[in-house]
């Protein structure tokens, strides 16, 4: 007897329990979203079904499979060696272990285990890139995969160990191998109240647990799991949705350091972006805009006699703006390639043919990571020179350091240089991997695309640049409180409520590193832009 779905509360050596009432996604191969995907990376509870068309796909490319198998065709994938070793043929006795020695062989990841959610996404992605119908699994096996993801059961997947092309061999074959029973997996459950726990064990026991017996792999099964880019596709995806959180907090922040210095919203008139043609540009602007709406700060000194606010300040909509477009385009490439076929050899049940092609070639994922990662150290960049403008009593009339006795205090003196480190960090993680290629399979494969490697590092930078934004937050916000005598605008008086909910005014100096961590954590969460937004309306990454 199975036992029920993702949603059930159930400790992972009990009886499940009844399910909780959730909602369903349908696969059919060509309707996954990156909102499809933020789901799993905000622990959102839902099911997984097929499409009926689907099933009918699955089942006429395994078709071509069994033909192939019966007739004794020496095909590559199906009926022979892999890589380098594509010319020997192996009988259809040893088809079963030749799937075997594939997967466990291929199992040579190193480093710390994925994140459970980034797993999740890469379950769902496979997944659907199989029902598209052009991979070759048995219907039986396509079932499997879908009762795994709905029983919680997560795959341990080392970090390091692709260099996404033949697509995420090794992590994608730890995957598969759990499905066996190898290694090691973890067990997703859901309290009365919402939280979700992660029970680490035996992959042999975590089958056991959830009522699934260890799968055994027929012909091109083990290779249709393995061959794709759909881990590169996974921390991508969730470095999206970080970036596209962070674009819209940067726009918050900077609202609030605008007012803390006095700067003029003049150079946020929709009318520059007009005369830009930058749609970014016009994005961040109309950001500010609505972030600033309502304030008497600064009303206050529309008519002071400073001529020009720093670039810092003056230029946000152009660098702000640049990186909404990066973004935009990033998000536009990885959204096509959500439900792209990446497996290799390809099937085309409408004639029989299997053919070999390079789908899964990580370049165009490669590509646009490191175009994403560029993009967010000028944030951090940009940021940490607000943070200068800020601390620094030459440039402002507000205390030194923000803090009220100066000398006595430091205050926020190092905070600058804590942004200045990891903002000086990220150019070191911007280095392209893309560029980069090491011949593998005995020069067979002699042209890669380091994809996981571009992938992996946008995460570092993202950590990095939130941290630096939180840093502007504190000191923005304590900048504000020596010059509170005029209402903010409605979305930077939202950010600075939920700051002080968070972290108290620095008077006398103080161990500083809680608050720093909460203000990154207000930054990363989304806690901020949500404040935000409920003050101020929608906001545009």
């Amino acid at each position: 007897m199975q036992a029920p779905p993702i949603g059930v509360l159930f400790d992972a050596l009990a009886t499940p329990l009844p399910t909780l009432a959730m909602r369903n996604l349908t696969l059919n191969g060509t309707s996954l979203t990156l909102d499809h995907l933020d789901w799993i990376f905000r622990e959102e509870e839902f099911a997984v079904s097929l499409d009926r068309g689907a099933r009918k796909r699955v089942q006429a490319a395994r078709d071509v499979v069994e033909k192939h198998v019966q007739a004794g065709n020496v095909v590559y994938g199906l009926t022979t060696g892999f890589g380098k070793l594509k010319s020997v043929a192996i009988e259809a006795k040893d088809l079963a272990t030749l799937q075997h020695n594939l997967i466990v062989s291929h199992c040579t990841g190193v480093g710390e285990p994925m994140l459970p959610e980034e797993v999740r996404a890469v379950q769902l992605l496979r997944l659907n890139g199989i029902l598209r119908g052009h991979s070759g699994l048995r219907m039986e096996t396509v079932e499997q995969l879908v009762r795994l993801f709905n029983k919680g059961f997560v795959p341990e997947v080392p970090r390091q160990g692709s260099v996404g092309a033949s697509g995420d061999l090794a992590p994608l074959a730890h995957m598969a191998a759990t499905y066996m029973g190898f290694g090691h997996a973890q067990i997703r459950t859901v309290s009365k109240s919402g939280e979700v726990k992660y029970k680490r064990l035996t992959s042999k026991k975590a089958l056991e647990v959830i009522g699934e017996k260890p799968a055994v792999y027929a012909a091109k099964e083990g290779l249709g799991l393995i061959n794709g880019t759909e881990v590169i596709k996974s921390v991508l995806a969730r470095a999206v949705s970080r970036a596209t959180n962070l674009s819209k907090a940067c726009d918050v922040v900077a609202s609030l350091t605008i007012e803390a210095l006095n700067g003029s919203a003049k150079p946020f008139d929709d009318r520059f972006a007009q005369l830009k043609g930058h749609a970014g540009h016009g994005r961040t602007s109309d950001n500010v805009r609505k972030l600033l709406k309502g304030s008497k700060v600064l009303t206050s000194h529309a008519n002071c006699d400073r001529v020009q606010d720093p670039y810092s300040l003056r230029c946000i909509p152009q660098v702000h703006g640049a990186f909404k477009a990066a973004l935009e385009h990033v998000t536009e490439i990885l959204a096509g390639e959500l439900c792209s076929v990446t497996d290799n050899p390809i099937l085309f049940p409408d004639t029989g043919e299997v053919i070999s092609a390079g789908q899964f070639h990580g370049q165009p994922l490669s590509l646009i990571a490191d175009y994403l990662a560029l993009s967010i150290c000028t944030l951090a960049n940009i940021s940490e020179r607000r943070v200068e403008q800020l601390v620094n009593p030459d440039l402002n009339d507000l205390p030194a350091f923000l803090t009220p006795r100066p000398g006595l205090n430091s205050g926020l003196m190092i905070a600058q240089v804590t942004a200045a480190a990891l903002a000086s960090e990220n150019k070191g993680h911007a280095h392209p991997a893309s560029v980069d290629t090491i011949p593998t399979s005995a020069n067979q494969e002699d042209h890669v695309s380091m994809g996981m490697a571009a992938a992996r590092k946008i995460h570092a930078i993202l950590d990095n640049t939130e941290a630096v934004v939180g840093i502007e937050l504190m000191c923005a916000g304590q900048a504000r409180d020596f010059n509170d005598e005029h209402r903010p605008g409605r979305g930077a008086e939202a950010a600075h409520v939920a700051l002080r909910a968070r972290v108290r005014t620095l008077g006398e100096d103080r161990y500083l590193y809680p608050d720093l961590k909460a203000c990154r954590e207000l930054v990363a969460s989304g806690e901020l832009v949500a404040a935000a937004e409920k003050a101020a309306g929608k906001l545009q990454a």
